[in-house]
């Protein structure tokens, strides 16, 4: 039995090599990524972090995935077809969707003239909107909708014309539309393109609509964030908005399903932090690219438990708690070796027993043969210690030592011998006790 262990065991070490060598020469994991269309500013982004990402961990690679459209990109984490999406908050989130990162933030901006009369959202009822158009208007007019309803104001109350960003101006100042939607970043973007051409085209500073209804808006419209817009974030000569403004934004987030390794969605957040830099170079899609907040209440996509673990406990006490994903493959190794150790333990304790009977006999054996009071005793007693004797050669024949058993059989031979020797000096001794009384009979018998 013990050589078939020895090969056994033999085997498990050579596979447990093997599994280790792959482990640190081949992917680790292949995950797919939603992207745009190519050329596209998400498409850029994509294809700088999956670079970026295989440079900072080598066994994980990042496959793009081009999907048409943001509702595309929610659809294909729901059914598992892809495992990292860009998700827009208000554009369909997919129902298993956790939040890796926030990428960037976008103000809902109602961009009106400086003189309008157009000073809170209900006063759009009945008006003309002008939507920038492009691959996000039917979003940013779902968004509108959205926000109407808070209002209990019907969509077909606010008509709307899509126009290029450059018309939006003309249109304005020629009384075509009331005011304009844009939704984009705070810094270069949609709202600070809208509020040039309105600027360029009625020689004067646009206003931006205040929303003070935020809070309660994003209460009942999770998708939707309350903000500040500070004075200036949109132009700074003459800063536009001139006061801070309480408005609402969208958005867009690094998303996985909820399913993924808590190490793996914990190493994404990590390369996604700290290749920003070198994303920016790239895209400034990289520049808002924050961590999400993990006390968040009422979130639209929760944050992802391995991102919240890694943001709480910071880098290496992550990694500490989580390493042994590392090492799937070999916990089912090491569950057969588990199981491979518990036979050779059972095996073990049968061959302890074994021996244990076998040193029990031995000592009863001993005390047999100081008992013995004739050669013919001890014999049978001699011929059963050879008997265990040579049970015990054999199965130590490979190698390894019992000292327990080993002094047992040197104890019972010690007996054995002691006795032996005992019995023929006692039998001699009887033997020569005639032969010493005939000698003194025979001087008493000369006197006579």
């Amino acid at each position: 039995m013990r050589p078939a262990l020895l090969v056994t065991a033999g085997l498990l070490i050579v596979v447990a090599a093997a599994l280790a060598a792959y482990y640190f020469v081949a992917p680790h994991a292949i995950l797919r990524v939603t992207t745009g269309n190519p050329g596209s500013p998400a498409h850029r982004f994509m294809a700088a972090f999956a670079a970026t990402t295989t440079a900072q961990h080598p066994r994980v690679r990042l496959q793009l995935v081009e999907v048409p459209d943001l509702a595309a990109s929610a659809k294909a984490i729901e059914d598992h077809r892809t495992d990292l999406a860009i998700i827009r908050s208000d554009a369909g989130v997919p129902s298993n969707g956790a939040t890796i990162a926030i990428l960037r933030r976008d103000v809902f901006a109602v961009v009106t003239p400086a003189k309008s009369s157009i000073e809170k959202i209900p006063d759009l009822a009945g008006k003309t909107i002008g939507i920038p158009e492009g691959l996000l208007q039917s979003y940013n007019e779902h968004a509108l909708d959205t926000i109407l309803s808070y209002y209990d104001i019907p969509a077909q109350s606010v008509r709307r014309i899509f126009l290029p960003i450059a018309g939006i101006g003309a249109a304005l100042a020629e009384k075509r539309i009331a005011a304009a939607l844009a939704i984009g970043p705070m810094g270069p973007g949609e709202v600070v393109d809208v509020v040039s051409a309105v600027r360029a085209s009625m020689k004067a500073s646009p206003k931006i609509l205040g929303i003070d209804e935020a809070d309660a808006i994003h209460s009942r419209f999770p998708a939707f964030e309350s903000i500040d817009v500070p004075a200036g974030a949109f132009k700074g000569r003459p800063p536009i908005p001139d006061d801070t403004v309480s408005t609402l934004a969208v958005t867009y987030r690094f998303v996985a399903p909820n399913t993924m390794f808590d190490i793996v969605a914990g190493a994404i957040a990590q390369s996604l932090f700290t290749a920003k830099a070198r994303l920016m170079q790239v895209t400034p899609l990289a520049a808002q690219i924050e961590a999400p907040d993990t006390d968040e209440k009422n979130p639209v996509l929760p944050v992802h438990p391995g991102v919240a673990a890694y943001l709480n406990n910071g880098e290496q006490s992550f990694f500490d708690e989580f390493q042994s994903y590392f090492y799937i493959g070999g916990m089912a190794l090491s569950a057969i070796g588990s199981l491979v150790a518990i036979l050779i333990g059972r095996l073990g304790r049968r061959k302890s027993n074994e021996e244990l009977t076998e040193i029990d006999r031995l000592i009863g054996l001993a005390d047999r043969a100081l008992r013995a009071r004739e050669l013919a005793e001890i014999e049978p007693l001699e011929a059963e210690l050879n008997g265990i004797v040579g049970r015990f050669v054999k199965r130590n024949a490979g190698g390894g030592e019992n000292s327990a058993f080993a002094v047992a059989i040197a104890h019972a031979r010690y007996a054995i011998d002691k006795q032996r020797a005992m019995v023929l000096k006692e039998s001699r001794a009887a033997a020569d006790e005639p032969s010493r009384a005939d000698a003194a009979a025979a001087p008493a018998q000369k006197m006579n």
